[in-house]
């Protein structure tokens, strides 16, 4: 019961913070493209407004939840080298995440300010781009499980199989 409910909060989790980059992928887009020089201010406030309330629990959650889960199961944390990849992928988004609030706020408040409303912001599509490059990886390695051990996977393997 307990490993349903850790797995349910964790793809919610995951797919949560994968939407909520997707939307801004595609805010970004469609700031870059369209003629609209507020859509851009919005996206910074956007990022703002759900970074630390949104997106970092979200991002923290997925990567909690996958550890408790894999150290639960015969998949192990470091057994796999789909786990494992699939533990440092999470860790890298969400480090680089938590980096960039220190650009997202900065901007944010230049985005805010009417002084600077004729402005055109920089894009985020690099790291919106990446960041949902990143978890689409991380989910392809969750579901298509591509076979391989670690060192250590292979020697925890033979002792168990000597007894």
């Amino acid at each position: 019961m307990a490993r349903k409910f850790l797995l349910t909060l964790h793809i919610i989790c995951s797919l949560g913070w994968a939407g909520a980059v997707a939307v801004f992928v595609v805010l970004d887009l469609a700031a870059l493209t369209g003629e609209q020089i507020e859509l851009s201010r919005l996206l910074w406030l956007g990022f703002q407004a759900t970074v630390w309330s949104l997106l970092i629990p979200l991002a923290l959650g997925s990567l909690l939840t996958g550890v408790v889960l894999a150290l639960g199961t015969k998949w192990g944390l470091i057994r796999h080298y789909w786990v494992l990849l699939k533990l440092v992928l999470t860790l890298f988004a969400t480090v680089i995440l938590v980096l960039y609030t220190h650009t997202i706020d900065p901007l944010a408040e230049i985005a805010a300010d009417p002084v600077m409303s004729g402005v055109q912001m920089p894009s985020a599509l690099l790291h919106t781009g990446g960041a949902l490059v990143v978890l689409a990886l991380a989910t392809i390695l969750a579901v298509y499980k591509p076979r391989g051990m670690t060192r250590y996977g292979q020697k925890k393997l033979s002792r168990t199989s000597v007894r």
